[in-house]
């Protein structure tokens, strides 16, 4: 059944790569963070550094506007915190787009890497195991792509979109509204309000695009380093369990065994390289999003507006589930690595030859050191991490107390921050 699938995804594509790959190409191409090959035409060169200044303008406009409105224009503090929210997100997003274009020669690496892979490998059980993989990848990926540009829509819509009513004295009134500030712009009325708007879907969409192109190839790259990982584990059970006799190639055996071994790592590293500064940003951004949407939470809460309560509470479900998505990603690849160490350990070694003995202990010592996808080299990215961070405590906090709503906002922040000292 799988043979027939393999011999399906072929006939569609042009390799088994390009199936693993296919959404990550699509969705990267449309922002000009796909690492263009050097057969690649003067032309799409040129077209894709436009792609990229244009993202950049359509960024740093909404991001530096929004900025000097929270810097100069004086307002309420509750409504400076309310529109910090999505300030901080743009400005992630813009720093996260910085990583990947200046990380392309790493994505190119791990993409070729993956295709030699793909090569190399061509026994059917094996390849069968990679298909499985890159087909968990790919739902994975349509899955953050599916979350992250409904909840930008969703929120540039409800915030953007429809009027807000106010009341003055006995009067009511609607009026525009954006979902992030602009500095000294009017956008009381149209066509200025449309214009605006459309621009901050735009930035919208890059700033989420950035996101979703570094967890799906973090996401592609696992899966497939998971897949290959469960390949070497087979081969060296195989290479145990074999009768000596049948054995005529054991050096050869046991030097692609290591060799690949070594592969897998190479690849491990480099895109724990590119995705290091990334998952920095994300947790920096993520933690500070999910405390201001929170906020945001509790300052709407009296108005009972249901449609932009929603749209907060959506945010941060989509911002901690990508949040546990990377923690939950470098825990299996950690516990995957240790896994070749401890079977080879827990097999029969000492029944084979002394050579072979040596050499198996090359890969339980290499094994022994520890693979962790880290954020900036400070935080390792696992479940436990993702579990002790107190800002996913607030949603919490805010949803389990029913006397928060009855408190003003200066009584609510003492309450949590000495909760949180409590613990």
């Amino acid at each position: 059944m799988m043979a027939d699938d393999i011999a399906t995804v072929q006939k569609e594509f042009e390799n088994l790569n390009e199936y693993s790959i296919q959404f990550n190409k699509w969705f990267s191409k449309t922002i000009g963070v796909w690492p263009l090959p050097s057969s690649t035409s003067k032309f799409e060169k040129i077209m894709t550094r436009i792609l990229i200044l244009f993202c950049w303008i359509i960024a740093l406009f909404d991001a530096i506007s929004g900025l000097l409105h929270f810097v100069l224009v004086k307002e309420d503090i509750i409504i400076k915190l309310k529109s910090l929210a999505p300030i901080s997100y743009i400005f992630g997003g813009g720093l996260n787009y910085a990583v990947l274009l200046l990380r392309k020669d790493d994505i190119l690496y791990c993409i070729e890497h993956m295709e030699t892979d793909w090569k190399t490998i061509t026994r059917m059980t094996d390849r069968q195991i990679m298909l499985k993989n890159a087909k968990i990848g790919r739902i994975i990926s349509c899955c953050i792509l599916a979350f992250m540009q409904v909840s930008a829509v969703c929120f540039c819509t409800v915030l953007g979109v429809f009027k807000r009513t106010i009341k003055i004295g006995n009067e009511s009134m609607e009026i525009y509204v954006l979902p992030s500030p602009i500095y000294k712009i009017p956008v009381d009325t149209n066509p200025g309000h449309d214009i605006v708007l459309g621009f901050q879907y735009l930035a919208a969409y890059i700033t989420s695009a950035t996101v979703v192109s570094a967890f799906s190839f973090a996401t592609v790259f696992a899966c497939h380093a998971s897949g290959q990982l469960t390949i070497m584990i087979i081969w060296i059970k195989e290479f145990i369990n074999r009768p000596q006799k049948e054995n005529k190639n054991r050096i050869d055996e046991i030097s692609v065994i290591i060799e690949h071994h070594m592969r897998i790592l190479s690849f491990l590293e480099r895109a724990e390289h590119l995705l290091s500064p990334i998952c920095f940003m994300e947790m920096f951004k993520n933690i500070l999003s999910i405390c201001l949407f929170s906020y945001c939470i509790l300052a709407e809460w009296s108005e009972h507006n249901i449609r932009i309560l929603g749209t907060y509470i959506f945010a941060v479900i989509n911002i901690t589930l990508n949040t546990f998505l990377i923690c939950y990603i470098g825990e299996v690849l950690t516990e995957r690595c240790k896994k070749i160490g401890n079977m080879v350990y827990m097999t029969n070694w000492y029944r084979l030859p002394k050579k072979d003995i040596l050499n198996l202990i090359m890969i339980i010592t290499r094994s022994s050191v520890e693979y962790k996808i880290t954020a900036g080299k400070i935080i390792d990215m696992s479940v436990i991490t993702f579990d002790n961070k107190n800002c996913f405590w607030i949603f919490k906090y805010i949803t389990s107390n029913n006397n928060v709503i009855n408190c003003t906002h200066n009584e609510y922040i003492k309450k949590y921050v000495s909760n949180i000292y409590s613990k």
